[in-house]
């Protein structure tokens, strides 16, 4: 039987001249505006991130991070573009020692990490893009000034939201309307974030950093106790990078190098190649058990390895050599589960959104933007209307460890866009699956989808997955409500602690988009049912 009548879900959507997948169809038709304007597939980018920021700020905005991978086509060459920001020079573990602090609390001021977006945006369009940062912000300007009616999702966790972080934040109450959130469809109107967006579009990104935004950003975090200064804002920049790739079954899967998270994706991949999952059925206990011991292995590796690469060595090339991919999967037992799982030693002695882009040239981005844990630390700098992002609870305070806290330090990053060429170098489409430590899990789920089992983006998305709670290497595994009776009495007989995860809960498993480009030009996009969006060609 055909996946689409098993899954009951939506059909794959088909283009030839542009394409915008996002988790919201408003920012999905920004993405497509600009595309039609003869933006390119940076600027349509960033568009929908912008309109993201209005229309989803429970999970975006543009007081966090972003990162990005640009696919060129007349080059075939893929770029990597970190925008995430680093802490406050004046916060060490010595600091949070002589104040009694052994922990972080997820909301605290100390939290809030520099925010990179703005910077990421602007380096994105200098390099790949045509159109100029007030022309790609316009669309969301309208959105922000107008108003828009709130998506079903997006009002849930809204919710949430108001009831935590903005019910507590400093002037979290202007993202709400008297106290509450937005219900589905209800107008929403966002007059700070227009502000804002109108200062970037007249005055560039060095208006974020320096000037009364930046300095109404370090006067809330300063009144909520943290020690963000200006000198921290002044000093930040967006770094381009080299990005990191392995081959899969021979497509080459690209991700950004650490501090993200990507290099988790690409050693469990490199784990699974040594098996062979295409000729498994793809809802078997034996691929899922696979599956899910490769990422705890890849998980052992990344919580030790992934750091800021300017303060610890990070042996990137030895990780994702073949020789330790084979070492390491012989780790694994086919018949029982792992949950004790150590790092290796490879030398020789939430909530956030993803978006794809692909142009009629053929240049894609994959691209991804977030505030982590919903709206951050729900504080808000007074009249700009965006939150501040709570980044550096990913910090370990463990002294010695590469990924500990330490000044203007950049941390443990969950945000991964991904993408995809053929052996040829071509592109095959940009991919990802938004959501904390869901997220590379996401990765080797759809990537197994798509090359595995030849499906369609859509389908590939479709599929229930599962999820290991917090990307432990022992923690409990989520299964997506859906997932076949025997399946789950199957892993759970090998020894898997397991969770069934319905309703709402099932954002515990990420929501992606993904395009696909065929040789002859043909696009093919899927967008996540866990959220509000779409996949939309351009006429």
């Amino acid at each position: 039987m055909h996946e689409r009548a098993v899954i009951g879900g939506r059909s794959a959507v088909y283009g030839r001249r542009g394409m915008v997948a996002t988790s919201q169809p408003l920012a999905t038709a920004a993405g497509l505006e600009i595309l039609a304007r003869g933006g390119t597939a940076a600027d349509a980018a960033v568009a929908a991130a912008a309109a993201l920021n209005v229309t989803e700020p429970t999970s975006t905005g543009i007081g966090g991070d972003m990162f990005a991978l640009y696919y060129e086509a007349s080059t075939r060459r893929v770029t990597a573009l970190n925008g995430s920001g680093r802490s406050p020079a004046a916060l060490s573990l010595d600091k949070l020692s002589r104040e009694g602090m052994h922990e972080l609390p997820p909301f605290h001021p100390y939290t809030i990490t520099v925010p990179g977006a703005a910077s990421g945006w602007e380096a994105l369009l200098r390099r790949h893009g045509r159109l100029t940062l007030a022309d790609v912000l316009a669309p969301a300007i309208r959105l922000a000034e107008e108003g828009f009616p709130v998506a079903p999702i997006t009002a849930y966790f809204w919710a949430r939201g108001a009831a935590r972080q903005l019910a507590q934040g400093l002037n979290g109450h202007e993202l709400t309307l008297n106290g509450r959130a937005p219900q589905a469809g209800e107008i929403f109107r966002n007059p700070g974030l227009a502000r804002t967006f109108r200062t970037l579009a007249a005055k560039g990104a060095e208006a974020f950093y320096r000037g009364p935004i930046a300095e109404a950003i370090v006067a809330v975090v300063r009144q909520a106790g943290g020690c963000l200064s200006l000198d921290d804002l002044a000093a930040h920049t967006a770094d381009w990078e080299t990005p990191i790739s392995t081959t899969y079954r021979g497509v080459r899967v690209w991700e950004c190098p650490p501090n993200g998270q990507g290099l988790t994706a690409l050693l469990a991949l490199n784990i699974l190649e040594g098996f062979d999952l295409p000729s498994l059925p793809p809802f078997s206990a034996r691929r899922w058990h696979l599956q899910i011991e490769a990422l705890r292995l890849a998980f052992a590796d990344a919580r030790w390895y992934i750091a800021d690469p300017r303060h610890a060595r990070i042996p990137v090339n030895e990780l994702l050599s073949k020789a330790y991919a084979a070492r390491r999967r012989k780790q694994i037992d086919p018949q029982a589960a792992t949950v004790d799982v150590r790092r290796g030693a490879p030398f020789a002695a939430s909530d956030t959104v993803y978006l794809a882009v692909v142009d009629a040239e053929g240049n894609a981005c994959s691209f991804i933007n977030s505030n982590y844990m919903g709206f951050g630390t729900g504080i808000v700098p007074p009249g700009w209307g965006f939150t501040l992002q709570n980044r550096g609870h990913n910090f370990s305070l463990r002294p010695g460890h590469p990924n500990a806290l330490a000044p203007a330090k950049r941390p443990y990053h969950t945000i991964i866009p991904g993408m995809l060429t053929r052996a040829d170098g071509s592109l095959w489409g940009p991919f990802g699956v938004m959501g904390g430590f869901m997220q590379p899990q996401g990765h080797v789920q759809v990537v197994s989808a798509l090359v595995d089992d030849g499906v369609d983006p859509q389908a590939a998305l479709d599929r229930p997955r599962f999820c290991i709670a917090n990307g432990a290497a022992d923690g409990w595994v989520g299964l997506e409500a859906g997932v076949p009776d025997d399946l789950l009495r199957a892993l759970f007989e090998r020894g898997h602690p397991l969770r069934l995860v319905g309703g709402w809960e099932r954002a515990l498993f990420g929501r992606g988009q993904i395009i696909l480009r065929s040789p002859e030009g043909t696009l093919t996009g899927g967008s996540d049912p866990r959220a509000d969006g779409c996949a939309m060609p351009l006429l």
